[in-house]
Parts: structure tokens; C-alpha cells; sequence
């Protein structure tokens, strides 16, 4: 058993033992100093906690449990990079401290959420929501609410789920929506009003959606449809253009056991590595053109698609039940220069900064793996428990994650 709340030693986590709480016969030592630069969390989705990490020892130095249901947890972090804000399936929006390994605050403020973003003056957090549908807009400081935007189409009251919320610059959020087939944009007024902007027609179910690193287009992919949406904000008038039309064009769609995540594009250089949905594919994509430039079979269907951070290598996931393989794409090739087997569900993939190191969750192995993105070795093993998502401190700094 870990403490609740609080920061442990390294060594006490591994040993499964953990300091007194104040109040009992000793008082646990206050940790180390430390920087909040060098800090990830690893969500463990069964046992409703996060693991502490740092990467330039590769351990795990602490857990913070009682955040609910984090079945597809994800995680935003403050500009100073030492709170982090987990989105949690039952709704749940939890505040931690990343230096104190403490949980600060929680509140469940809908049914069913889908992730979140944190603003790019890192004063709002958005979180998105499948039941009911739309966003919520939250201080970052107190949690408290600032403003509710349903995401109501049609008549009838409907209101659909809302998928792929991203940030953008001017403390604006996009995101879309699954069921009305609309891409919208979000923030706050002058006056602290909502302020949304529409774009109808986007194509059928867009499922998730991501921002390129400059901030300027907001991609959304189609299930409805072979192809995806995407806008440019730097225009004077943006509005929602259809790219990748057809994609599959002609051939038997196959069974999608896993949505894939374009949350994990890979951006490398003027091309970016995407996920076709239903099919044993990377699609690349000129940047500048917006057009299909080549293809990668791979050995599954791709998940997770991540550029490592100097573009030359993209790593991939895959869904059930080819799980168990992570493939590394070589970006000048196109081919696949190495097949990693570490275990079934391989869930997540995460770089440091700098790109020396990818880690990767395998949930029903119970650890998490570091490898070597020079060599491509494993060089750090860590215990966790059904391990999902990856997150590192240094997502801070960047436009849409």
C-alpha cells in the first residue's frame, strides 16, 4: 500500500514501504528540492492514481491516488509546470501538485468527460464532455467555474459529445462535435462571457482533433468518412476545409477495435506522419500542400503516431489485438527500421524534451518502459500499475497539449 497523498523516496516506493504521517511516531522527511522541469505522471487507470516520475534518474518517486475513474485519463499542466490537471472519465478534475506529490483539489463537474486543455496564459482549464454534452471553462487557480458552453445542435435539445479539445492562441479553445458534425471555437469576452464561433458542416463524426505546433490549423478526423477537416486560423476569414477525401477509397474497410488518438500526431518536419482509421497505414501528409505524399503499412492498426522531438523517428501503437508491437518509422524512408515487442496493450508513448528518451506503458505487464532513441533499447524498466497515458511536465511550453 502508497500514502494517499504525498511525495515518497524512490526507494521506499520500490520497497513497497512509505513514511509515517504527521501525527504518528515520526514525521515523514520533506523531500528534496527539486525542479518541476524534469517530472512526468504515468496514469494508472485501474487503481484511480497517478505515479510521480522523473526522467534524468528514470524513477518513479511518488503516487498520488484517489482521482476516480481515469479509464481515459489525460493530463495539461501549468505554465510553471509544476501543477497538473487530470481529466477524468467520471467527470472528474483533479489539481496536483507536482512538486508535493499532493493531491490540491477535485470536483466532479459533469458525467462523462473526454479531456481537457489549459489555456495558453494558463489562467482557464477547458474540459470537454460527453454527457452532458459541451465544454466547461474553470479557473486554473481555484477550480472554480467560469463559464458553461453547451454543445446543443439540431432542436430538441440535443446537445452532442464533445472530442479532440485543443488550445490555440488568444485563451481559445477548438473542438469538435461528434454528433452535429461542427467544429467550434471558444473563449471567454471582456465582460467574462463565452464567446463561440461555429463552423457547420465539417463532415460526418469528427472524432478527434489536434493543433499544429504553431497554433495555426485545427485538424479534426472523420469516422463518418474517409478524410478529414481542417481550418487555418491565420486567415482573415477562416472556415472548414475537407483534406485527405477518399483516403481508403475502394477498398473494404476494416473492423476499428480502437479510435485512433490524433492527439499523438507526428509532426516531423514539413510532413506529418496520421492514423488511418480502419487500415494497417500511417498516411504522410505535406504540411504545406495539405495532400497525401506517401503511405507506411505497418503491423496494425496505428493508435498512438508520435514524432520524436527532432522529427527523425516516429514511433506507433497499435490496437487490439496487435497490441503488443511498437514500430519506429523512419521519416526520410518511410519504412519501419525496427519492431519492439514489450508486452500486450502497449497504451501510450511519451518523449522527454529533448528526445533521448521514449517511454511507453504496458497495462497488462503492470510497468513502464524506457528506451533509448538513439539505439532503441530498453534501458529502465518501472513498476506501475495498469498503466495508460504518459505525460511529461514539459507539455507546458507547448501549443495544443
Amino acid at each position: 500500500m502508497i500514502a494517499r497523498r504525498g511525495l515518497l523516496g524512490a526507494a521506499a516506493l520500490a520497497a513497497g514501504t512509505l513514511p509515517l504521517r504527521a501525527g504518528t511516531a515520526a514525521a515523514a522527511p520533506a523531500p528534496a528540492l527539486r525542479g518541476s522541469g524534469d517530472l512526468g505522471l504515468v496514469i494508472e487507470r485501474a487503481s484511480g492514481s497517478i505515479l510521480l516520475i522523473e526522467t534524468s534518474g528514470r524513477t518513479a518517486i511518488g503516487r498520488v491516488e484517489g482521482l476516480g475513474d481515469l479509464s481515459h485519463a489525460a493530463a495539461v499542466f501549468s505554465r510553471d509546470m509544476r501543477y497538473a490537471y487530470i481529466f477524468g472519465r467520471d467527470g472528474g478534475l483533479s489539481k496536483i501538485d507536482m512538486l508535493r506529490g499532493a493531491l490540491v483539489a477535485r470536483i466532479v463537474q459533469a458525467g462523462n468527460s473526454i479531456g481537457g486543455a489549459i489555456s495558453d496564459d494558463g489562467a482557464l482549464i477547458a474540459v470537454g464532455n460527453y454527457q452532458p454534452g459541451g465544454v466547461k471553462l474553470f479557473d486554473s487557480a481555484s477550480l472554480a467555474l467560469k463559464a458553461d458552453i453547451p454543445a446543443s445542435f439540431g432542436g430538441a435539445g440535443a446537445r452532442s459529445k464533445v472530442v479532440g479539445l485543443a488550445d490555440l492562441p488568444g485563451r481559445r479553445f477548438a473542438y469538435s462535435l461528434f454528433d452535429a458534425g461542427e467544429i467550434w471555437v471558444a473563449g471567454l469576452g471582456a465582460n467574462g462571457t463565452p464567446e463561440v464561433q461555429r463552423f457547420a458542416d465539417v463532415g460526418r463524426q469528427p472524432y478527434d482533433g489536434f493543433v499544429t505546433p504553431d497554433g495555426r490549423h485545427y485538424v479534426a478526423g472523420l469516422f463518418g468518412e474517409d478524410g478529414l477537416a481542417r481550418i487555418d486560423f491565420w486567415q482573415a476569414e477562416p472556415r472548414s476545409q475537407r483534406i485527405l477525401e477518399g483516403y481508403g477509397r475502394g477498398e473494404e474497410p476494416l473492423p476499428v477495435y480502437k479510435m485512433p488518438h490524433l492527439r499523438g500526431w507526428a509532426a516531423a518536419g514539413e510532413k506529418l506522419f496520421l492514423p488511418a482509421i480502419g487500415r494497417h497505414e500511417l498516411l504522410v501528409v505535406d504540411r504545406r500542400s495539405w495532400t497525401e505524399i506517401g503511405r507506411v503499412a505497418t503491423h496494425g492498426q496505428p493508435v498512438f503516431a508520435v514524432a520524436r522531438p527532432d522529427g527523425r523517428h516516429v514511433w506507433v501503437n497499435f490496437a487490439h489485438p496487435r497490441n503488443d508491437v511498437v514500430q519506429v518509422v523512419d521519416t526520410l524512408s518511410h519504412e519501419v527500421v525496427r519492431s519492439i515487442t514489450p508486452g500486450r496493450a502497449v497504451m501510450h508513448m511519451e518523449f522527454t524534451p529533448r528526445g533521448e528518451q521514449l517511454w511507453l506503458s504496458v497495462r497488462d505487464a503492470n510497468r513502464v518502459d524506457v528506451h533509448d532513441t538513439r539505439s532503441l533499447e530498453r534501458i529502465a524498466t518501472l513498476p506501475a500499475q495498469a498503466p495508460s497515458g504518459i505525460f511529461m511536465a514539459a507539455r507546458a511550453v507547448r501549443i495544443g497539449f
